[in-house]
């Protein structure tokens, strides 16, 4: 293997922080988009468990949780400083309780709940991170961090189950740091279109020239990428 290799999964939330993180630090790697109804082996070889995203480095180490890549990629090297910007206990709450709202407000038919409750449970959380941002302008000082990063993908989510309502509601600093991060070219970046990567295609390598300034682009994108 000559470079790392993600299996990543577009919408996913916990895939986007991985690659917004592999992107800020400068990771080159190769994109393998997965289409979860049809898993490649070489996904479940690496990782039975089978959800994304799973990071191979090139020695064959397997990374297969988000926080970890993330952190994997920040340690290698951080030039915006996303680390000195966590804040595991923000990050733990997303991934428990507002998560545990998240999915029973847009999938209630699979949770068998009661989607309005839930999402008055998410916008409590919401709330709070409103006025958190509005003291600050980020969730950990003035400019974005990892905890930024780890939480906008599952805000942006819970944002578009019903964006009519979302924008109904008195959240502007919450708002404004949700455009701003979805407006910016680190987020386009990660956000470009992959078809499913089956054994044999031609390899994406994602690589950001500038190894991490928010304003760079990929410097390769391989057929495949649109």
């Amino acid at each position: 293997m000559t470079e790392h290799v993600l299996y990543s999964f577009r919408r996913c939330p916990y895939a986007m922080r991985a690659r917004l993180a592999l992107a800020a630090s400068g990771t080159r790697y190769e994109l393998r988009e997965v289409r979860l109804s049809d898993k490649p082996m070489e996904l479940l070889s690496a990782s039975p468990k089978g959800t994304v995203p799973v990071l191979v480095t090139v020695n064959g180490a397997v990374i297969d949780e988000s926080l970890a890549i993330m952190r994997w990629a920040l340690t290698a090297q951080d030039p915006a400083g996303w680390l000195m910007r966590d804040d595991p206990a923000l990050i733990a709450s997303n991934d428990g309780m507002f998560k545990h709202h998240l999915d029973r407000y847009k999938y209630p038919e699979r949770h068998g709940s009661a989607p309005a409750t839930h999402r008055d449970g998410g916008l409590r959380i919401l709330h709070d991170l409103d006025g958190r941002i509005a003291g600050a302008g980020q969730l950990c000082g003035p400019l974005p961090g990892l905890a930024d990063a780890a939480i906008m993908p599952f805000v942006r989510q819970f944002a578009a189950v019903d964006r009519d309502w979302f924008d109904a509601q008195p959240l502007p600093s919450l708002k404004m740091w949700l455009a701003g991060h979805l407006a910016s070219n680190l987020f386009e970046d990660i956000m470009l279109r992959a078809e499913p990567w089956s054994s044999g295609d031609q390899p994406i390598i994602v690589d950001r020239t500038d190894k991490g300034s928010p304003s760079g682009k990929p410097s390769h994108a391989s057929p495949g990428i649109r």
